[in-house]
């Protein structure tokens, strides 16, 4: 039987009852976590998102008794009760309120549940198909709830410590029109207006900028932001940002003020301190020893340049690598010497992935190097590449020969690889880093053009202004990255705030003048009525709660994510409409339906 609250009145969490509640009376509701029936007693784990506490039913207790037979796990139920102290021996350490329980006196069944598909317990060994097919169970479980409320912590946090330093949070759009920044748009069409569409906005980079021009100074969003690309671990086509923009400002103030910021999170959230101020590369610097422009700093191991060491020497490969115009890079493995043909191979290939076209390698044993190309160096230039490696016995040092990007990128996963084999950080450090300096174009062979390192709308490095014109490859962007643990948390920059200086990046970009206007002509336009210079940050919101959270994917730290095909299991979208809505919208679907045995 189904029964109502009415007349009752929930006091207290189930999780907020302390042994100073002794003695009162109280009414608690949530889900049954576990019922055990000892026979002349049952007992009731009684969960809410606020904990667990122990519920007891005696006979002495009628109609309660009864009911308490016939509830079963994820009942939604309502108990009125007193507080006592459990008996002496049966206390239990592990919970929060593992010295009390609530003796009860009335016990309602609010609803039934039937059997979940899995345990609503921390630690569920379920495959995540499952998971999010049953999200509304998923999210019951008390890990979850932990993560929901980081995230809401962190939220707060942030709204409460930019309020203080004069932000104003002001929403910008979420239908605006089509720009190139980067990733496919989702596309909206519109009823009102046939055969045109709104975009989902990418980012508010565009109306955050006007912002500025309209004289806010000091503007934060946290927004939700879409991007029709393939996903990852550590991507979703929906996601959450927190979005800053200031006026009147440089590089350092946004810096300074960041760091302040996170260092306020943590702290409040977290009770984790963070060492200020936070250490900086340049973008050559961390691809040079790390091979990344998000580098895990938490351990030492650093990529080496031995091009010079190895120019002159017997073997060709590395000899001939240097003399086309590229590197000899490696990575000192300690204590690896030993390592198999199988790890050999399987660190080989894990280097071909970023085109790497092999991998060479020295172990370091008291009898010297073993290596398959140690026949092809002199004693004295063997010692002198284990002494640029900083190489000792038991060590294995592991060589890449290639173009520059290839051997950073070859090496530098390898590096992540071996931190991970080998144990070499603690999984608890928190090890931030800026990355400045990044360049401001790179070439896009596909596209035979220039393309944004970041976005179009980046100030280049005053003092590689003249380079536009003649070395554009060798500009250097007004750009920061903020790394945390190997991850990118978010990225900023100086934006361009003069009109002439935006249209020849368009033009660096490929856009005649005709398309910029046609594309950013209100931007341009607002940049001729006294456009302050300005600057901002944006931070990937689910990627820093998943790093505080300590998880591996950011689904696990989104209430209803996507999954990596892009689909929401619980509610199976996206969907097939009716034809009469794409007929309202002007539109016609090409794409074969299952089932239309391949018809149009």
């Amino acid at each position: 039987m189904i029964e109502t609250i009415a007349g009752l009145h929930r006091s207290h969490g189930c999780g907020e009852l302390t042994a100073g509640d002794t003695g009162r009376e109280v009414t608690l509701m949530g889900w049954v976590h576990r019922r055990r029936d000892h026979g002349g007693l049952i007992f009731i784990d009684l969960r809410d998102r606020s904990g667990l506490v122990q519920v007891v039913c005696d006979p002495e207790a009628g109609p309660a008794f009864k009911k308490a037979e016939g509830v079963r796990n994820e009942y939604v139920i309502a108990v009125a009760g007193r507080v006592r102290q459990r008996p002496e021996g049966t206390i239990n350490p592990k919970l929060a309120t593992g010295a009390i329980e609530v003796a009860a006196r009335e016990l309602r069944v609010l609803n039934g549940a039937k059997t979940p598909p899995f345990y609503i317990e921390d630690g569920i060994d379920v495959d995540e198909v499952l998971r999010l097919r049953y999200r509304y169970l998923d999210l019951r479980r008390p890990e979850m709830q932990r993560i929901m409320r980081l995230r809401y912590q962190t939220t707060r946090a942030m709204r409460s410590f930019l309020d203080k330093r004069g932000f104003w949070e002001i929403e910008t759009p979420m239908l605006t029109r089509s720009t190139p920044e980067g990733a496919r748009d989702f596309l909206v069409p519109s009823r009102l207006r046939p055969g045109e569409f709104f975009a989902l906005p990418q980012s508010p980079q565009l109306f955050k900028q006007i912002l500025m021009v309209a004289g806010i100074e000091r503007y934060f969003q946290i927004v939700r932001c879409f991007r029709d690309e393939d996903l990852r671990a550590d991507r979703q086509p929906e996601f959450t940002q927190l979005d800053i923009e200031m006026s009147f400002i440089q590089r350092e103030d946004i810096l300074k003020m960041v760091e302040e910021l996170m260092a306020s999170v943590f702290r409040e959230t977290l009770g984790v301190d963070i060492d200020l101020p936070i250490p900086r590369l340049t973008y050559r610097e961390a691809m040079a020893r790390f091979g990344s422009d998000k580098p895990d700093l938490r351990f030492d191991l650093e990529i080496v340049d031995v091009s010079d060491v190895v120019k002159g020497s017997g073997f060709k490969v590395f000899s001939s690598a240097v003399a086309g115009g590229g590197v000899v890079r490696g990575l000192c493995a300690p204590g690896c010497a030993n390592f198999s043909r199988r790890e050999l191979d399987e660190l080989t290939q894990a280097a071909a992935v970023f085109g790497a076209k092999g991998l060479a390698w020295m172990a370091l044993t008291g009898e010297g190097a073993r290596s398959p190309i140690a026949k092809f160096f002199t004693d004295e230039e063997l010692q002198a590449l284990v002494a640029r490696m900083g190489g000792k016995e038991g060590d294995l040092l592991l060589f890449v020969a290639d173009k520059e990007t290839v051997a950073a990128a070859a090496l530098g996963s390898l590096r992540l690889e071996l931190g991970r084999r080998l144990g070499l950080y603690d999984e608890e450090q928190l090890a931030f880093t800026w990355v400045t300096e990044f360049p401001l174009l790179e070439y896009s062979p596909e596209e035979k053009r220039y393309v944004a390192v970041h976005h179009p709308f980046t100030m280049p490095m005053e003092e590689d202004w003249p380079l536009l014109a003649s070395e554009p490859l060798k500009v250097r962007a007004l750009a920061y990255d903020l790394v945390l643990n190997g991850v990118e948390l978010g990225g900023g920059s100086i934006r361009i705030h003069r009109r002439d200086i935006q249209e020849k990046m368009f033009g660096l970009l490929g856009f005649s003048p005709e398309e910029a206007r046609e594309k950013f002509g209100f931007l341009l336009e607002a940049f001729e009525y006294g456009t302050p210079p300005h600057g901002g940050i944006a931070f990937g919101l689910d990627r820093m709660v998943m790093l505080m959270a300590r998880r591996d994917t950011i689904r696990d730290c989104i209430a209803f994510p996507k999954t990596q095909s892009g689909t929401c299991l619980m509610t199976a979208a996206p969907s097939t409409v009716a034809p009469e809505q794409l007929l309202e919208l002007h539109l016609k679907s090409t794409a074969r339906t299952a089932g239309s045995g391949g018809k149009e």
